[in-house]
């Protein structure tokens, strides 16, 4: 991997790629240089290590990598890769419990980082070494607690392979809004700097920004250039009319990174955005299924948001739905736990190596139809069974959506002594709220009867993290504090 590494960068300085044709970022002309530097800095500090007997020891160093700066992230992600450590991706705005995580659980040769809230943390449980090298990105999915997935050169590079030959092309223009240290940010740089394409970094919230708009990434042909988003932020730009416009120049919008809803869909289409929903994770190097944009543009609105369409499956992976219950179907298809078999799949969680090859079993339920679609219905760990009733969330949200009375929502079970468990709605109330009657009389318009919340919690806002998804463990504390114990087992 190191020699393959070096050589892309000797490519790079041959081409006289400069920043303003392929890396679009300040200060973007400090990248090649600055990875040099960093390379250097990790073999002074390899040529260093010794065994008892003085002779030199190869083991790969661990580096955690919280730059807030896109240009140092990048640099040194590519210094990392090429001296083959082990590096761990972060976010720079962790607090004192996740900096803690991350501490024992790697115990760093090197932090890089300008302005890591790091406490003075001594370790108190150090792992055994192990002799990992490797690309270490961090998922927490909605528990909270830090995990590192175990990815290598190779699996995200398999990634960018079957997103080229899904889209057909050869090189991959990117306009990145996400966090490089999370798989869907990082992924952006990985498609463009391995296929010769360009590269845009901003921060969603400089796009956003009236002041920020004569810059030179609105002077990009939108048209040659992918774009991801998760759901938040897509409506934040349909909410722009000048920005809905730009948007829908690009030739494909990627969305992912939680469940989108009702009127945000219908809204994209009617704007013509050529939205290409996906379906993909941290342990997969992201999206393994999407619905290409032409798709998404033609199919019914009513067809499509009934079940939520994530397109076929890209040629280096295979999706298998497990029948575990008999009796769980969904419109004349047999609903299953989603299993992932791909090029791209995760090693397993730091230290661990997984020793299997059956894939990745996940934590969602779905159904594959006859012409080979996946369709998201929720979370087995969410699904709500009252009254013996199987219930998916998503459903029940995309129906409060759908009645353009509230402004954001989350359904989830909590314990309860009659129904086993009781359907909850978690919402952001309009101003002025509408009275839940009102709510739950429109709702048995598109619901059967169990389906429709037994309990409504109104909250200013729901705890989502910056990709949009919620903290359910937040949530749980919230509907603890707000109901009364003895309606809680």
């Amino acid at each position: 991997m190191e020699s393959y590494l070096l050589k892309s960068l000797s490519d790079l300085e041959d081409k006289n790629i400069s920043r303003e044709n392929w890396l679009i970022v300040e200060n973007g002309e400090q990248f090649e240089p600055l990875v040099k530097e960093l390379y250097g800095e990790i073999r002074h500090q390899l040529d260093r290590q010794i065994d008892h007997n003085h002779e030199p020891v190869y083991k790969p160093l661990k580096i955690i990598l919280a730059q807030r700066d896109p240009v140092k992230f990048l640099a040194g992600f590519i210094a990392g890769c090429a001296a083959e450590c082990a590096v761990f991706l972060c976010n720079p705005d962790w607090e004192k419990n996740e900096w803690e995580q991350v501490w024992n659980l790697v115990n760093p040769d090197i932090i890089w980082g300008d302005e890591i809230k790091f406490p003075d943390f001594t370790t108190t449980n150090i792992p055994e070494e192990p002799m990992i090298s490797g690309i270490m990105i961090p998922t927490g999915g909605s528990s909270g607690k830090i995990k590192f997935a175990i990815h290598t050169w190779e699996t995200l590079t398999a990634s960018v392979w079957g997103f080229t030959e899904y889209f057909n092309l050869s090189s991959v223009n990117s306009f990145c809004v996400l966090p490089l240290y999370h798989v869907s940010g990082l992924m952006q740089f990985i498609r463009s700097f391995t296929t010769g394409g360009k590269l845009v970094i901003t921060s969603f919230k400089q796009l956003t920004s009236e002041s920020n708009q004569t810059s030179d990434i609105y002077k990009i042909k939108n048209s040659d250039f992918f774009i991801s988003l998760v759901p938040t932020q897509l409506q934040k730009l349909l909410d722009n009319q000048k920005l809905t416009q730009w948007l829908s120049e690009f030739e494909t919008v990627l969305l992912g990174g939680g469940p989108s809803w009702n009127d945000l869909l219908t809204k994209a289409r009617a704007n013509g955005i050529r939205l290409a929903p996906t379906y993909g994770m941290t342990e997969t190097a992201s999206q393994i299924a999407t619905l290409k944009p032409d798709e998404f543009l033609k199919i019914a609105p009513d067809e499509f948001l009934k079940t939520k369409n994530s397109g076929r499956t890209l040629p280096h992976a295979e999706i298998v739905i497990e029948h575990l219950l008999e009796n769980e179907h969904y419109g004349g298809n047999h609903l299953g736990a989603i299993r992932i078999k791909a090029k791209s799949l995760v090693l397993g969680y730091y230290p661990t190596i997984w020793q299997d090859n059956q894939g990745f079993l996940t934590d969602d339920m779905g159904f594959l139809d006859q012409n080979g679609y996946l369709h998201i219905m929720g979370r087995r760990s969410n699904k709500i069974i009252s009254g013996g009733e199987n219930i998916y969330p998503p459903e029940v949200e995309a129906a409060i959506r759908a009645t353009n009375l509230i402004m954001d929502v989350c359904v989830i079970g909590i314990p309860d002594h009659n129904w086993g468990e009781a359907v909850t709605a978690i919402y952001v109330p309009q101003s002025p709220p509408t009275p839940i009657p009102e709510i739950k009389n429109q709702l048995q318009q598109t619901l059967t009867r169990f389906k429709i919340p037994k309990y409504w919690i109104p909250v200013v806002s729901l705890p989502r993290n910056p990709q949009g998804k919620i903290n359910i463990s937040q949530l749980q504390q919230i509907v603890l504090e707000s109901l009364d114990q003895e309606m809680i087992i």
